[in-house]
């Protein structure tokens, strides 16, 4: 089963996506600030990290330089409710992204975008 690590202080979208995605079969872990999310993907592995730019503690960016500075090669999506262009996300080492307010469909394919890749 693929696992992914979803990366999200606002409680309604992290518990929708972890409905949303445990439905359509994938394991899922949520933590809601950047130390807690690299503290998760040093201890475990994921299949896909699903980002927002915008949380406490350490922002996403900073999470992001951090995973690769330490070799995480794990797929990142970064999830943003800000205009971005996927060249700067792709610049700073993340794999795609995904606007918010997004239907669940189209998280659904970039996330099995990723798997597949």
């Amino acid at each position: 089963m693929e696992k992914i690590l979803i990366v999200e202080d606002e409680q309604q979208i992290s518990s929708l996506l972890e409905k949303f995605l445990q439905r359509d079969g994938f394991a899922t872990m949520t933590v809601s600030n950047g130390e807690a999310a690299l503290q998760a993907a040093q201890i475990d592995k994921y299949s896909v990290i699903l980002l927002n730019i915008r949380i406490p503690v350490k922002d996403g960016w900073t999470v992001l330089k951090e995973l690769r500075e330490l070799g995480n090669n794990t797929p990142v999506i970064v999830v943003t409710a800000y205009f971005i262009s996927l060249q700067e996300v792709l610049e700073r080492g993340a794999n795609d992204y995904i606007e918010k307010p997004f239907m669940i469909r189209d998280l659904l394919a970039v996330v099995r975008r990723q798997l597949e890749s």
